[in-house]
């Protein structure tokens, strides 16, 4: 017989209430953070000295050190989290990246700058209670039984709170009750920080009409030869191999786009561009290019992998429409994803980063345009990043317009600051009906909490973590690569 209480022992021995949060961050300072710099990789200015052709900036590694502060007498020493909160200051790791200004192909200057300070998470690796024991906890005025997962932000505790959303990159079908459309697949192609929202829609005639950013109602074909699939037979392949009625309507429809030039000056016309032609065609082949199933990916070699996935889509709403499929249950926890603080802190971080590196460049013109060229050590305003990453967790303001991602810890009981440090939050509007999101979902059995969510309009949509419930984070490139050699091994085969 298994001994419940044994291995729910052995689960907190290993775990804690708040591990699944602080693996996050911990792989956001020792991972994401790298993988955001090495993104980048450089930043060349449009402008530059006279006698100079190209001038350009490497960035390097990135690095953190522990949480210290700095005495009006200029000593530094090691901060810790109670005196951060008697003292008002903010618990945070002064960031350092390795910049190479890079003039004509030489190296001019090289050196590691100060770019911005992070809050740091109590008890991550970078906090300086990870590696203290319960007597040296309370030496440094703290609870042995504290679990962390918070952090403090000008003398306040602050969380930030799991964030449940539609899973990215995954494609949905639903019916239509009303209007001219019947049937509809969308998803939203999450690349970095971007969510572009994409839909093939099915009208009363039969066409598929295809949308996403600055792209409406283009039908589906028309797509497939902009990106070069411009024979039927192909397209048919793609979708499926046996044409049907409503295929055949569509192929018919897109009977004079011969080429995949005609194909992006029909959608060029769609647009109302106010262009010349050529510098029209241009913005269209861009945005095929880069918005158009951004996660496929973003250059010229993409596109028939996009065209490939189009037709699936397409497939999908075929299916729906005979009845072979049912429309998909968007509440059923396999298609959300949980977002942790690492996954927080990277969106927030990635989109200032690049407001950085956009002031690096603005700096460099303005010193260029005085005749004069400014060191590594001046050019980076290190505030800049500090004051943004911190607003964005002072006030809960977070990128893309998100409220509420950063709240104030409560400590109104023990239990209570335990599952304010669990909460799982919705991201639709409480003011919207939403019935079905709002309701109890058999998926949510051993995940979620079935009993806490508050009365009033945030009911069901702000949830609770079940106790031993534990999030993973993504694989890294390295851990997709081992499993995907690992299924070659065993005789699987790559979708093509």
């Amino acid at each position: 017989m298994i001994d419940r209480k044994l291995l729910i022992r052995k689960f907190f021995e290993e775990n804690t209430l708040v591990g699944s949060n602080i693996v996050s961050f911990n792989d956001f300072i020792e991972n994401q953070l790298q993988k955001i710099v090495n993104d980048q990789k450089e930043a060349i200015p449009a402008v530059v000295p006279p006698e100079v052709e190209e001038v350009k900036f490497e960035f390097g590694a990135i690095s953190l050190n522990r949480p210290t502060i700095v005495e009006a007498d200029g000593s530094e020493r090691e901060l810790y989290p109670m005196e951060a909160r008697l003292r008002n200051l903010t618990y945070s790791s002064k960031v350092f990246l390795e910049v190479g200004l890079i003039i004509d192909g030489k190296e001019r200057e090289r050196a590691e700058v100060e770019i911005a300070e992070i809050p740091i998470m109590l008890k991550s690796k970078l906090c300086h209670l990870s590696d203290l024991n319960s007597e040296q906890l309370i030496d440094a005025g703290e609870d042995p039984e504290d679990c962390g997962g918070y952090f403090i932000i000008d003398g306040t505790e602050r969380v930030l709170v799991y964030l449940e959303d539609l899973a990215p990159n995954t494609v949905f079908a639903k019916l239509v009750d009303s209007g001219p459309i019947t049937h509809k697949v969308s998803l939203f192609s999450a690349y970095d920080t971007y969510r572009i929202p994409h839909s093939i829609d099915r009208n009363k005639e039969g066409l598929f009409l295809m949308s996403f950013t600055t792209f409406s109602k283009i039908p589906f074909v028309i797509i497939m030869k902009a990106l070069g699939v411009t024979v039927d037979k192909d397209i048919v392949d793609l979708v499926d191999h046996e044409i049907n009625d409503d295929l055949y309507i569509n192929l018919y429809e897109a009977l004079d786009i011969k080429t995949a030039e005609d194909a992006q000056e029909f959608i060029a016309k769609t647009m109302h561009l106010a262009l010349p032609r050529d510098r029209k065609i241009q913005r269209v082949v861009y945005m095929l290019d880069n918005l158009l199933l951004p996660h496929v990916g973003r250059d010229i070699k993409s596109r028939k992998a996009k065209a490939r996935f189009i037709g699936r889509m397409v497939k999908k709403l075929i299916m729906l429409k005979a009845g072979t499929i049912n429309p998909d249950d968007r509440d059923h926890y396999m298609n959300k994803r949980v977002r942790m603080s690492g996954d927080l802190l990277e969106d927030l971080f990635r989109t200032n980063f690049k407001v950085l590196v956009s002031d690096i460049i603005y700096i460099f013109t303005r010193g260029v345009r005085r005749g004069r060229i400014i060191p590594l050590a001046s050019i980076v305003r290190t505030k800049l990043l500090t004051q943004r990453i911190k607003s964005a967790m002072a006030t809960g303001k977070w990128t893309s317009g998100r409220q509420g991602v950063s709240q104030r810890l409560e400590r109104d009981c023990y239990t209570n600051m335990y599952a304010h440090l669990r909460n799982v939050v919705s991201l639709l509007e409480a003011s919207r009906e939403s019935f079905e999101a709002r309701e109890l979902h058999p998926t949510h059995w051993g995940r979620l909490c079935p009993i806490e969510s508050p009365q009033g309009k945030n009911i069901g949509l702000r949830k609770t973590l079940a106790i031993l419930s534990h999030i993973t984070k993504n694989m890294s490139k390295s851990e997709q690569s081992k499993s995907i050699k690992t299924m070659e091994e065993i005789g699987l085969k790559p979708f093509d």
